[in-house]
């Protein structure tokens, strides 16, 4: 199974990316919070998720671990599948779909693309209250916002692997604006 692609863009759309690994191409689905982050980079680092179905192979890309685990959470969920998923975390940063979740915004969740009441309230009966992602003491909601930490580090043109390094040594509980500006000034004196 394929879990980690580095390699340069040949070619992007609104919903996948060709990945140049030594003369390979691999085309991977990616949400638009993860090809945003993508967008402009020379080299760039994806973890993946390899999808196989009797007839076909797909390879589902994130920016950061969290993307691709809330991504794997969903697609338990009885009745929404990769690309669904995929479409669900276009809809909204990671942290808003977690806090909706957790919240049981059935309503806030049926405006996401791709979701009705019934999948939002399936998504809520399956997944409330058992998104631990990570490290069991830290908030999964500290842990979505630092999902997006390190996408904006990432879309600054740091590498994935610094980025997560320095992200990890984070207070968990720091907000968005205050962790970039941390995560920023650790990278800049490495």
């Amino acid at each position: 199974m394929i879990s980690y692609l580095q390699g340069a863009i040949l070619t992007q759309d609104d919903e996948t990316v060709v990945i140049n690994v030594r003369g390979v191409g691999y085309e991977v689905w990616a949400s638009a919070h993860t090809l945003g982050a993508l967008m402009g980079l020379s080299q760039v680092q994806v973890w993946v998720h390899t999808h196989v179905r009797e007839d076909n192979i797909q390879l589902f890309g994130f920016a950061t671990r969290a993307e691709k685990e809330l991504f794997l959470s969903l697609t338990k969920v009885n009745g929404i599948g990769p690309k669904v998923a995929m479409k669900i975390l276009s809809g909204a940063p990671l942290n808003s779909i977690i806090q909706m979740i957790d919240e049981g915004d059935v309503r806030g969740l049926s405006n996401l693309p791709k979701v009705g009441k019934k999948t939002a309230e399936q998504i809520i009966l399956s997944l409330k209250g058992k998104l631990i992602v990570g490290d069991e003491k830290s908030p999964h909601v500290g842990f979505a916002a630092r999902a997006d930490i390190i996408s904006a580090l990432v879309n600054l043109g740091f590498k994935i692997q610094d980025v997560e390094k320095v992200v990890n040594k984070l207070e968990p509980s720091l907000e968005f604006e205050d962790g970039v500006k941390a995560g920023l000034s650790h990278l800049a004196t490495q």
